[in-house]
C-alpha cells in the first residue's frame, strides 16, 4: 500500500476508522475482529480509535479492548500505529460530553494506556474542545504525556485554525495530526486541511464517506462521484477517498468499517489515480 507519514512514522495512506464496531448496531465481536484482520492483510497501519468509543455506560473504552485484541492476534499488528484520544466521554445514553481537565485527561490517558496494553500510545489526540476548560490547559496536559513518555505522538481533533495553531505553539513545534469532519458533504475544514499542508501536519478526515448512516448513500447524494466511479468501474467511496488524497500528501482519510468487504474497498484507493479534469469536477460538485 502507498504510504504516508504522520510525524516520524510511516502509515498506510488509508486508515481504518474502527468506531462503528463499538457504539450502537456494532456488529459481534467475531466480524469486528475479521474486519481489522482483513485491513492489516491489505496493508493497513493505521487504527483510529478512543475511549468514548462504546456503548453502554459500564463498557467505557470497548473499541480500545477490541483493538488490542484485534492486534494481539494477528502477526502484523506490532506493525500498526494506534491513534487514540481522550477528553470526549458518553454517558451511556445515546449523548456525548465533555471533559478537557487536565485531572481527566491524564487519567483517560492511563486507561488507554492499560486498555491497549502498551507503555506508551502511539498517537495521543485531544478529542474535542471542552468550552469550560482553556484550550492551553487541556493542550498542555496533552504536552506533559509527551514529555513524560506516556505517548509517542501527540493531536488535535475538532479544531479551527487558531486552535490549531496555538497548539503547535504549545506542543513546542511537536503537533503531528489534526483530525476533522470532512466529506463531500462537510467541506468546511478546508481551512484546516490547508494549514497542515502548509506546517506538514497530517490531517486525519473523520467520517470521510459521511459518517455511518450515509456512507452508503454517498453516491446516489453526490452525482459526480457515482459518475466518475461509474466510468472508472470503482465505487463512489473510493473515488472519494482518491479525491481526498489527491488534496495535499498531509491527507491520511479513516473511514469507519464494520465489514471486512467496506475497508478492502477503502484500501485499494491508493491505486486510483483521478485525472486534473476528474479532480475539478468532483470540487466543484
Amino acid at each position: 500500500m502507498h504510504t504516508r507519514r504522520i510525524g516520524d512514522v510511516e502509515v498506510s495512506a488509508i486508515g481504518l476508522g474502527a468506531m462503528p464496531m463499538s457504539i450502537e448496531g456494532r456488529p459481534d465481536e467475531a466480524r469486528s475482529l475479521a474486519t481489522v484482520h482483513a485491513a492489516l492483510d491489505a496493508g493497513v497501519t493505521l487504527i483510529d480509535t478512543a475511549d468514548a468509543y462504546h456503548r453502554d455506560a459500564d463498557e467505557v473504552g470497548h473499541n480500545e479492548t477490541l483493538i488490542a485484541k484485534a492486534l494481539a492476534t494477528h502477526d502484523l499488528g506490532k506493525d500498526v500505529l494506534v491513534a487514540t484520544k481522550g477528553g470526549h466521554l458518553r454517558p451511556g445514553d445515546g449523548s456525548w460530553t465533555l471533559d478537557g481537565s487536565p485531572a481527566h485527561l491524564r487519567a483517560a490517558c492511563e486507561q488507554s494506556l492499560r486498555r491497549l496494553g502498551v507503555e506508551a500510545i502511539g498517537l495521543y489526540q485531544f478529542h474535542r474542545p471542552d468550552p469550560r476548560v482553556p484550550y492551553e490547559e487541556s493542550v498542555g496536559a496533552i504536552r506533559d504525556l509527551l514529555d513524560e513518555g506516556k505517548i509517542r505522538m501527540a493531536g488535535i481533533s475538532n479544531a479551527d485554525p487558531d486552535r490549531i495553531r496555538l497548539a503547535a505553539g504549545i506542543l513546542g513545534g511537536r503537533l503531528v495530526s489534526v483530525q476533522n469532519q470532512f466529506s463531500p458533504a462537510f467541506r468546511s475544514s478546508e481551512p484546516e486541511l490547508r494549514l497542515c499542508d502548509e506546517l506538514g501536519i497530517a490531517f486525519l478526515p473523520w467520517s470521510p464517506l459521511g459518517g455511518i448512516a450515509r456512507a452508503g448513500e454517498l453516491g446516489s447524494a453526490h452525482a459526480p462521484f457515482a459518475r466518475i466511479a461509474a466510468a472508472r468501474g470503482v465505487s463512489p467511496q473510493r473515488v472519494c477517498l482518491a479525491w481526498m488524497l489527491a488534496k495535499s500528501p498531509v491527507v491520511v482519510p479513516i473511514p469507519g468499517a464494520s465489514r471486512p468487504e467496506t475497508i478492502l474497498d477503502s484500501a485499494a484507493t491508493p491505486d486510483l489515480v483521478l485525472t486534473s479534469a476528474e479532480l475539478a469536477e468532483l470540487d466543484a460538485a
